[in-house]
């Protein structure tokens, strides 16, 4: 059976998110871990021997007491309830003094712990105060570096600088990013709204007349049944008209409202694919102009169970949809193609869901191919349209 995502793969963790799960919390633990290179000085400086036994404990000590204050600061951004701000200035003023006193007691190789002050203050303190902060930061480790004896310390404050601002960068990023997704469920809660309200509109629309013409005639055939039954059972005949004409109306209306567009599945393909880690590469603004409703929805059905069977049976990384208008002997047709770089087809035989798909293309009088290809596998839904501009694809 295929599978959707390859066996002991990492899931990836959603930027500006907190992890949910200890697969998603490993990545971010890696992640921080790398930046703890720059401890490789202090930690061999202690096990090198060069300090006396209580230098050497105070030390280790110490160095504890920074990490531990650091991994608080930086692992607060991954839990739902933050620090509080007083709190955090008072934990980065630990970090500062800490930083100063162990270079001045311990020696030039502890100046890196001033780069994780910089980190500390961009990752967490307001914009405003990180950026005075931070050049703060690099000036006390010059200061620190010049009484030790350590003439290279001029050469970290380029770098404290540049990873303490890019820290506030990250940040800005990690914000706009929560701020656009937020933005995103607000605008699909208010598109919901908007469809529940035109439904009930246009349902009104259909359905006011229709039961208010049917209480009246009611009322009329109650009237007249006693002493003219002739002129109630017209009354009643006219009931079961104008009845049978409201559900036609309503049939309409929700076969319109069920009816997919292609659009609309081309957004919610992005969606699919992306959640499901493969990259898609779909058409930019496709021109449907002369694309009847018929041949747009047998499109839509199409590109809904191509994908479907990519996200839950491929195994792809890569899926490519295009959108081209033909010139053929029978006229123009629009064709959809859906591509993968999955395991192909079971070789089973078509499944219930292409002979469906095939019965709803032809209806529209259009045809469906699927095969497997070199790379992965391939489905090609035709219909017929008429002349316009290049729809385009995918690019």
């Amino acid at each position: 059976m295929r599978q959707g995502r390859a066996a002991g793969e990492l899931p990836l963790m959603p930027l500006g998110q907190s992890p949910r799960s200890r697969r998603e919390l490993l990545p971010k633990v890696l992640w921080i871990g790398v930046w703890l290179v720059f401890l490789s000085p202090p930690v061999h400086d202690l096990a090198s021997g060069h300090h006396t036994t209580g230098g050497t404990v105070a030390g280790w000590l110490g160095l504890a007491v920074f990490v531990g204050t650091y991994l608080t600061l930086v692992f607060r951004n991954m839990s739902r309830s933050s620090l509080p701000a007083r709190l955090v200035g008072a934990l980065i003023a630990v970090l500062g003094a800490l930083a100063v006193l162990l270079s001045l007691t311990l020696g030039p190789h502890w100046l890196g712990l001033f780069v994780y002050v910089a980190v500390a203050c961009g990752a967490t303190l307001p914009l405003r105060a990180a950026y005075w902060t931070i050049p703060l930061t690099a000036g006390a480790m010059t200061l620190v570096g010049l009484h030790v004896g350590e003439d290279e310390a001029l050469d970290l404050v380029l770098l404290v600088l540049l990873i303490g601002f890019a820290m506030t960068g990250v940040r800005q990023l990690v914000r706009t990013t929560v701020e656009l997704r937020e933005a995103r469920a607000t605008v699909a809660q208010l598109a919901a709204n908007e469809e529940r309200l035109r439904l009930a509109r246009d349902l009104h629309d259909l359905l006011g007349h229709s039961l208010s013409l049917i209480t009246l005639k009611s009322e009329l055939a109650g009237r007249m049944l006693p002493a003219h039954p002739e002129k109630a059972a017209q009354q009643v005949a006219d009931i079961e008209e104008v009845s049978r004409q409201a559900l036609v109306d309503v049939r309409e209306a929700v076969t319109g409202y069920r009816r997919p567009r292609l659009t609309a599945e081309l957004a919610g393909v992005r969606v699919a694919l992306t959640a499901a880690g493969v990259t898609a590469v779909l058409p930019a603004d496709p021109d449907l102009t002369g694309v009847p409703e018929k041949s747009e929805s047998a499109l839509a059905w199409a590109l809904r169970e191509a994908v479907t069977n990519v996200v839950r049976h491929s195994g792809a990384r890569r899926c490519t949809v295009g959108l081209v208008r033909h010139q053929t002997l029978d006229g123009p047709v629009l064709e959809l193609s859906v591509e993968d770089d999955g395991s192909g087809g079971s070789g089973a035989g078509p499944g219930n869901g292409l002979a469906g798909l095939t019965e709803r293309l032809e209806k529209a009088g259009g045809s469906l191919d699927a095969a497997g290809t070199r790379h992965g596998f391939r489905l090609a839904a035709r219909v017929p349209v008429g002349p316009s501009a290049d729809v385009g694809s995918g690019a």
